[in-house]
């Protein structure tokens, strides 16, 4: 990951110029960037409900682009979005966390590729406590997760899982023209009593499944599929650029 800075209207009118035409950045003509997001990152909100076509990416055009970005899909509604590393950081426990951000400023936060917050979606998961090692991309171990969800204006909700991590072992997956030689981690996780989740988890399910691919050597989450929580439900996550 080369740097943090989000991609300015300039810049993606030469990187990204096989996005949409008229990028001239002039008066009365809205930025390339502006368009993306406008069409893709703010609909994964869902506050509004038209959905809209999403521009194509090629890899071509991902070539030209030198910040990091990923594509998240809300699953339940069947929108997605692409966000830009806004920030990397470090705190008291281990692994790097970084937030990736879109334009209205929704944004979803990991920690080593583990998803541990998301703000601006509605019934947000305010914070995860997750089971991850430095250097080591995706989850670590087996063992218990807690989310933290927001269910009201200035209330939260833990969410208390027993969580099995299981190898599935190697899968070659593609992303935009290009092919990645993953190892393929699974959690499974239920409540502590292995009874139904609290009500909250909708449906009486019985379980959450969150899917990882994973380049162990390079260190990176190139795919991820992750549960956020009984609202967002399940969020696609998958690294376009680094």
């Amino acid at each position: 990951m080369r740097n943090t800075r989000p991609l300015r209207a300039v810049s993606l009118c030469v990187g990204l110029a096989l996005f949409l035409s008229g990028c001239t950045g002039g008066a009365g003509t809205q930025s390339l960037y502006g368009q993306i997001l406008n069409t893709s990152i703010a609909s994964i909100s869902a506050k509004r409900a038209d959905k809209v076509e999403q521009p194509v990416v090629t890899r071509a055009v991902l070539n030209e682009v030198e910040e990091p970005y990923i594509q998240v899909t809300r699953e339940r509604a069947d929108i997605s979005a692409y966000l830009f590393a806004s920030a990397i950081r470090q705190d008291d426990l281990p692994g790097n966390i970084v937030q990736w951000r879109a334009e209205d400023d929704v944004t979803v936060t990991m920690r080593n590729g583990v998803l541990i917050a998301t703000r601006g979606l509605g019934g947000d998961l305010m914070s995860a406590k997750v089971p991850v090692a430095p250097g080591q991309a995706g989850p670590a171990a087996s063992g218990e997760r807690i989310y933290y969800v927001r269910t009201g204006d200035l209330e939260e909700r833990a969410i208390f899982m027993a969580c099995d991590l299981v190898d599935l072992g190697p899968e070659t997956i593609e992303i935009v023209e290009l092919r990645y030689a993953t190892r393929h981690l699974q959690e499974r996780c239920v409540t502590p009593d292995g009874d139904r989740p609290p009500e909250a988890l909708r449906r009486g399910e019985g379980r959450i499944v969150n899917d990882y691919w994973i380049d162990q050597r390079a260190g990176i989450v190139w795919k991820s599929r992750q549960w956020a929580g009984p609202h967002i439900g399940y969020l696609g996550i998958s690294q376009l650029t680094e």
